[in-house]
């Protein structure tokens, strides 16, 4: 069986052998959009890579409320998974599809739908709005794939197998990329190629996954996809929060993203060559949060509360140890990543800006280091309203100050705002951390 009991061992060798596939996973999954976007950008040209930064906040909404209700399934496989009782595992997952399925298809439909009026809401430009829209809808139809990927990954995750999905999604990245350069950079066709290979590759994914639970993991083989009503109950308490919280964050790009496009073009290009470097800065501090997540869900699952302790603690040194790795990266090779997007020729004011941006944010990385390893502690012992709670401080305060700095220091100005929403939030979770370790068996 690939699966990885995490109630014993030493806790850095679980939690660093747990973690590395996350991030590696992770970074695969950006690949996806990263790709997208400079391919974009270097051969169908600013415009597009403008459209597929607008795309971007709104279609992960849906993506990442979608992981959400997964991310909170998981915690539920994971708690079964520690308590042994193999049988709730299996039914948790069948509901977990089930109910992903209807919800994506759903959200797909109301999407493709409201696409012109969101997004002339959204005051995206007139010259990239079909651009935008195209990309856009091609994206809602694959939302099915993503939900039966996040669904089957989740649950491997849940038992410890992160190393599966790995292999998975590099396969996948790996295709995109080459579906990518053939199509587009080769035969020279347009943005909607660029969003069917992003979903062709997903579904890819998520069939490798269905094939390897069915032949190798048996107590995540699923019949059907029967929805059991009390665990549907569970699931949606657990995951419609996670849903909300992981929604949280793509709103509030959505509204930064609004500011933005009022300011042209070029800003609007470097704008979304720089949130696909956060998104790799982030997204790795996520996936060790998601470690901690599912060592202390396992652990609280067999009643070894000190375990979970001592996990978190450690969990928060490999948090500290990534941000080093990331300022390093994003600080001293802002000028070549940004060169990556665009030609420094062809648009020097879109590299200029990517790197005021990154000139910043480096040093901010380390705020999100924490907050996600609090959080992932948090969601592992089920409080899942805490999460939501603080991320929507963070996301409300980043907002605010949003609007008040980026009219005074430019692109600058989104960094110190998110900055300010991190410091927030950390205010928030640290002293409840401590107010609520003896609750919790922990002090």
């Amino acid at each position: 069986m690939a699966s990885t009991d995490m109630t014993k061992g030493k806790i850095m060798f679980s939690l660093f052998g747990y973690a590395v596939p996350l991030v590696l996973g992770s970074l695969f999954q950006l690949a996806y959009n990263a790709v997208d976007s400079i391919i974009a950008g270097r051969f169908i040209g600013t415009e597009a890579l403008a459209a597929t930064g607008m795309a971007g906040p709104v279609m992960n909404i849906l993506i990442l409320g979608i992981s959400g209700l997964a991310m909170g399934a998981g915690v539920i496989m994971s708690t079964y998974f520690g308590a042994k009782d193999y049988g709730m595992l299996g039914k948790e997952l069948s509901t977990l599809l089930g109910a992903g399925l209807v919800f994506s298809i759903v959200a797909a439909v109301a999407g493709i739908i409201f696409t012109f009026p969101l997004l002339e809401a959204l005051n995206v430009p007139s010259e990239v709005l079909s651009l935008t829209a195209v990309y856009l809808r091609i994206i809602f139809i694959g939302l099915p794939f993503t939900c039966f990927y996040n669904a089957l990954s989740q649950a491997m995750k849940s038992v410890g197998d992160s190393k599966t999905p790995l292999k998975f999604l590099a396969f996948s990245s790996v295709l995109n990329c080459i579906l990518d350069l053939v199509l587009i950079g080769y035969f020279g066709l347009g943005i909607a190629c660029s969003a069917v290979t992003t979903v062709v590759a997903e579904a890819v994914s998520a069939f490798l996954c269905a094939v390897y639970i069915r032949k190798r993991i048996p107590l995540l083989r699923f019949n059907g996809l029967a929805i059991d009503r009390t665990l549907l109950k569970s699931t949606l308490e657990y995951g419609s929060v996670t849903a909300l919280q992981q929604a949280c964050q793509p709103i509030g790009k959505l509204l930064i993203q609004s500011a933005v496009n009022t300011l042209g073009v070029s800003v609007v290009a470097a704008y979304n060559a720089v949130t696909r470097i956060d998104d790799f800065a982030f997204t790795p501090e996520q996936s060790i949060s998601h470690a901690i997540t599912t060592f202390s869900a396992q652990n609280r699952g067999a009643g070894n509360m000190q375990r979970v302790k001592a996990g978190f603690r450690k969990g928060l040194l490999l948090e500290a140890l990534y941000f080093i790795l990331i300022f390093l990266v994003s600080y001293f090779l802002r000028n070549p990543i940004m060169r990556m997007f665009v030609s420094a020729e062809e648009a020097p004011a879109v590299v200029s800006e990517g790197v005021k941006y990154l000139s910043v944010m480096a040093f901010f990385y380390i705020f999100p280091a924490f907050t996600n390893g609090i959080q992932g502690f948090f969601r592992g012992m089920g409080n899942m309203k805490v999460t939501l709670l603080c991320t929507f401080i963070q996301t409300s305060f980043r907002v605010v100050f949003t609007f008040i700095l980026v009219p005074l220091y430019g692109i600058q100005g989104i960094a110190f705002a998110c900055a300010i929403g991190w410091t927030m939030m950390l205010l928030f979770e640290v002293p409840y951390y401590f107010h609520s370790k003896k609750k919790l068996g922990l002090a």
